[in-house]
């Protein structure tokens, strides 16, 4: 008997392999021993009762472990390795129910979120990405809570993927480095951020932009850069005018870039 295809596992077979047209929009790699639509079903199954298996206790639903969407993305993350998938989703559902994701509200972080360190811009790039842009000159580790700070980081990813548009997949990061002092040198939260995006939202993060970095910065990123791994390969260092030009149009970009 045929195994039922459900809507989120055609949408990812009827995907082209790969896409050149611009930076940050990879495509499903799929491996060569998975021709057919019904393999994809089956291999979310696999994941579903192994999950149900070994891991009974984690929470159903939404970004539960049977939320057939997140098994495909972290499927295709470890690529169509099961054992490997069930292993990386098992410790990412964990972490949403403990962290508390799902409770994560505007009002619950408004105090860090007024700060202005963080944010999610109002419109998508130009690659139709959506943005979460940091100011690192507004964030002070030795005097801001490190827990809110990271609750902020999980708000506004959760936030940025809920603008993804219909067939879209990575967000944008933009760092904002204008005014940079040490005293807003923070490793262990970069690490955290990056952390988070490898094993929690995996291949969700399409490119990171470090705009007018400053000379006191740079000494920073390589103690940083061992330690982000493969993601230390998605940073591009740039000016305000290449963040004007070559990810927005006029009437897109945001007000901190406009001046």
């Amino acid at each position: 008997m045929a195994v039922r295809l459900s809507p989120c596992v055609q949408h990812h077979f009827s995907l082209p392999s790969t896409s050149n047209r611009c930076p940050g929009l990879r495509r499903l790699s799929v491996r060569s021993s998975i021709s057919t639509p019904n393999e994809f079903s089956k291999l979310v199954m696999d994941v579903k009762e192994k999950l149900e298996k070994d891991h009974h206790s984690l929470p159903l639903g939404k970004n539960g472990r049977d939320d057939e969407d997140m098994i495909l993305w972290f499927l295709k993350d470890r690529k169509f390795a099961v054992e490997d998938a069930v292993s990386k989703l098992a410790k990412a559902i964990k972490w949403r129910h403990e962290f508390g994701v799902s409770e994560l509200s505007e009002e619950s972080v408004r105090s860090v979120a007024e700060t202005g360190k963080a944010f999610v811009h109002d419109f998508l790039d130009v690659y139709e990405r959506p943005v979460l842009i940091v100011v690192a000159s507004k964030h002070f580790p030795a005097k801001q809570n490190p827990s809110e700070n990271e609750k902020l980081c999980a708000f506004l990813i959760e936030k940025a993927l809920s603008k993804l548009p219909a067939r879209k997949e990575e967000i944008l990061g933009i760092f904002d480095l204008r005014g940079f002092g040490t005293e807003n040198a923070d490793i262990k939260f970069l690490t955290f951020l990056f952390d988070v995006f490898y094993n929690y939202y995996p291949k969700r993060l399409g490119e990171v932009l470090f705009v007018e970095a400053p000379f006191v910065f740079r000494p920073i990123w390589q103690l940083a850069k061992p330690l982000l791994k493969s993601y230390a390969s998605l940073v591009r260092f740039c000016s305000v005018a290449e963040v004007r030009k070559e990810y927005f149009t006029e009437s897109t970009i945001p007000t901190i870039f406009r001046d």
